[in-house]
């Protein structure tokens, strides 16, 4: 080619090379018409005109709706009620009332066993059972009549013995027997009163209370079972075996699990909304032992389809919809 034709030749593969480049960029890319301005460059858009009664208005309906919402949201939470403390029961009040209930007097322990043996009811009276009944509560699992019992037999034992010539007892020694005899009931009354025990001792009868009011070993004599299941079973399948009989007092089951928890947690709670306010320790404790009686509360309601043993112990412990429904969250 000649010299004068290579600017010539140079400048059009140029210009045709420009020509495909800006036709592949229009091709994958779309058109400036179609680009969204930037805020900056829209134009500005014209508000309604709104008179000053309207915007009062306006006002008057949000603050109406955010007062409605808060009250509806009020109201599911006492719906479902305190997801700790729960509610008041005579049956609370028994347990809380025990450390402060009256010892044993010296009348009391020399009264006839006869006269109060209502220490172990019947599984006819069992549901009317509580801690008020029984009158006076002592210590270290001793029953008053097997106390009655055991005084009568160590008064007659240490009694002075009658002469073997057959004359009459000194009643000097008969005074000092009586008398030796009352400061042994009253030293006995002291030992035995709850009231003079510690807080371990108190605890061990309220859970004692617990066994014996929630037990299955009692509560299968008055409440119904559950319902069935709504499947049908097969005809052809094997037959279920039979249950193991229970031996001895049920301490394992979910509702006896479920008042002893509430137990706990009722004292731990009181502890850390008075001077504990600030143990970490035992806050964290409460977290767990409330959601451990949460997973009960939840199993039990499932396994005994809302049955009359769900529904005892609810009524008893003053068990509420939010101590199982939900997510708990304390703070």
């Amino acid at each position: 080619m000649k010299a004068w034709l290579a600017p010539c030749w140079s400048d059009s593969r140029a210009l045709l090379v420009g020509r495909v480049v800006s036709g592949f960029s229009r091709c994958f890319t779309s058109s400036a018409s179609t680009l969204s301005k930037s805020p900056s460059q829209r134009p500005p858009q014209k508000r309604r005109h709104r008179n000053a009664y309207e915007k009062a208005q306006a006002r008057q309906r949000k603050a109406a709706n955010i007062a409605r919402q808060a009250t509806l949201r009020r109201e599911r939470v006492d719906a479902l009620g305190d997801p700790v403390m729960g509610k008041t029961t005579p049956f609370l009040e028994s347990l809380r009332s025990i450390p402060t209930q009256p010892g044993p007097t010296v009348s009391d322990l020399a009264a006839p066993a006869a006269e109060s043996r209502t220490d172990e009811p019947s599984a006819d009276d069992a549901p009317s059972r509580s801690s008020s009944t029984m009158r006076p509560i002592l210590n270290y699992g001793v029953r008053a009549a097997e106390l009655r019992d055991s005084i009568q037999q160590s008064h007659f034992l240490t009694g002075p013995l009658a002469p073997r010539d057959g004359g009459p007892i000194d009643p000097e020694a008969v005074d000092m027997h009586q008398y030796l005899h009352e400061n042994a009931v009253a030293a006995m009354a002291r030992i035995v009163s709850l009231g003079n025990g510690s807080s371990i001792d108190r605890r061990r009868l309220q859970t004692h209370e617990c066994i014996e009011k929630f037990g299955r070993h009692r509560t299968d004599h008055f409440l119904a079972p559950k319902p069935p299941a709504a499947l049908t079973r097969n005809p052809l399948s094997p037959p279920a075996p039979e249950k193991t009989p229970r031996a001895g007092r049920d301490t394992g089951s979910s509702e006896v699990q479920i008042s002893l928890l509430t137990l706990k947690i009722r004292s731990l709670s009181t502890h850390l909304a008075g001077p504990g306010k600030k143990d970490m320790t035992n806050k964290r404790n409460l977290q767990l032992l409330v959601h451990r009686r949460q997973k009960l509360m939840k199993y039990l309601r499932r396994k005994e389809r809302g049955a009359e043993r769900w529904q005892h112990v609810v009524e008893q412990m003053g068990l509420t919809d939010g101590m199982w429904k939900g997510e708990i969250s304390l703070r």
